[in-house]
C-alpha cells in the first residue's frame, strides 16, 4: 500500500475519528486538557506505526502535561483502538503536538488589532477634514 493511496487515506480517517472519540470520552487522566483535538493522522504504509498530531489549547505547561498523559494512557488507546478499527495490525502511536490552531488564533488576534487600529486611524483623519 503506498502512502497517499485511497486505502491509506481512509484508515488515516479512520484512526483520526475513532482516537479523537477515544482522548474525549475514555481517558480519565487529568493532565489531558479538555480542550485537545486530534489535527491529523499519519498511519504508515505497512499500518505498523502512527503519528497523531495533537492541539492544546493553553499553555505551555498544560501542552508538556497533555502529551505526557496521552504517552501514559498509549497501551489503552490502541487497545480500544484494536476494538474500533478493524485493521490488521493496530499500529504504534506517536503523539506529537502541533501548534498550528493556536498560531492560527494568535495571527487571528493580530489581524483584528490591526484592523481595529486602521478603522480608528480612518475615524480620526474624517473627522480632522
Amino acid at each position: 500500500m503506498r502512502k497517499n493511496s485511497v486505502k491509506n487515506t481512509r484508515i488515516n480517517g479512520e484512526v483520526l475519528k475513532e482516537l479523537s472519540n477515544i482522548i474525549r470520552g475514555e481517558i480519565k487522566d487529568p493532565r489531558i486538557n479538555p480542550m485537545t483535538s486530534v489535527v491529523s493522522v499519519e498511519v504508515a504504509p505497512d499500518l505498523k506505526t502512527c503519528k497523531a498530531y495533537i492541539s492544546v489549547l493553553g499553555d505551555e505547561q498544560s501542552q508538556k502535561d497533555t502529551i505526557a498523559g496521552l504517552k501514559s494512557a498509549e497501551g489503552f488507546i490502541r487497545h480500544q483502538l484494536a476494538k474500533t478499527v478493524n485493521l490488521r495490525n493496530t499500529p504504534e502511536i506517536r503523539f506529537i503536538l502541533d501548534q498550528s490552531i493556536e498560531y492560527g488564533i494568535n495571527m487571528s488576534k493580530l489581524i483584528d488589532e490591526v484592523t481595529q487600529k486602521d478603522s480608528e486611524n480612518h475615524v480620526e483623519t474624517e473627522e480632522e477634514s
